[in-house]
């Protein structure tokens, strides 16, 4: 006796089409808030800083109090603490430079918003983001919480971001470390229960900062703590060569490799 074949066509396969459909709508809502009303918009980017900087320096505290412990512990426990910076972030609905390239890429995709005004809200975004970041550092400032191991510790993650690596090795670490993250927010997508959001959103970062991959954002609030506190140590050719090749690397790595994959693996422009 034959079997009747299911009969299925294209859109059967777009199995996460849910997602994407939520993500262009939120980037929709960007817009709107970028057009209308800006001063939130930045102010949304500015928590996404502040939260990632403020974890920076429990990562920081927590990494030389742990001093003598196995390296590998010490590692996984501040990619752990780290992670709770990205959840706060995602929770909240805060702006990050990162997960936008995620994002946007889709709504470009789509045609839900232009290349120009994708390229506005990215610049806005990392802005709002670094000004987060100088908030909280100014405000740490008048505080005795960065102890002179924090700052040894801090000195010497800069100059293994800025000195020591090349242009590739930035960039391919950048690729890797918003791959993952990007594909946590992704998944986390799916679920609307807190707890296995959070779960999934943690993964990618506790991956990501256990590797020591680059993160423009990470990576440049740690450039404005050596603003406060190790300014002379600073290496400004350094600095921008690791500002502009984490910046591509991690649009490649979410923007493209993420973005871009799963927009077209769940329809065409013209199906939308």
């Amino acid at each position: 006796m034959s079997v009747e074949k299911p009969k299925k066509n294209i859109e059967d396969t777009f199995l996460s089409r849910h997602i994407v459909d939520g993500i262009i709508e939120s980037v929709a809502m960007k817009e709107v808030m970028l057009d209308r009303t800006m001063s939130r918009y930045i102010l949304k980017s500015m928590m996404s800083g502040f939260l990632l900087a403020i974890v920076t320096v429990f990562m920081l505290a927590m990494k030389t109090q742990m001093a003598g412990a196995l390296p590998g512990v010490i590692n996984l426990m501040g990619a752990i603490a780290f992670s709770i910076a990205l959840v706060l972030i995602v929770l909240t609905h805060s702006e990050l430079l990162t997960s936008n390239f995620m994002f946007l890429t889709i709504g470009m995709y789509y045609r839900t918003i232009t290349i120009a005004k994708s390229m506005w809200l990215f610049i806005i975004c990392f802005l709002g983001n670094i000004l987060g970041a100088f908030a909280l550092f100014i405000l740490l400032y008048f505080t005795k919480v960065m102890t002179p191991e924090m700052i040894t510790a801090l000195t010497a993650t800069v100059d293994a971001k800025t000195i020591e690596p090349t242009w590739i090795n930035i960039l391919v670490k950048a690729i890797f470390a918003n791959f993952f993250i990007n594909i946590g927010i992704y998944v986390s997508l799916m679920f609307k229960e807190g707890l296995t959001k959070t779960f999934f959103i943690a993964i990618g970062v506790i991956i990501f900062v256990f590797m020591a991959y680059e993160h423009v954002v990470y990576n440049a609030g740690l450039f404005v703590g050596m603003l406060f506190y190790n300014f002379d140590a600073i290496s400004w050719v350094g600095v921008l060569k690791n500002i502009t090749f984490a910046f591509i690397g991690n649009y490649i790595g979410g923007g493209l490799m993420i973005g871009l994959l799963y927009a077209y693996l769940n329809g065409t422009p013209n199906q939308n």
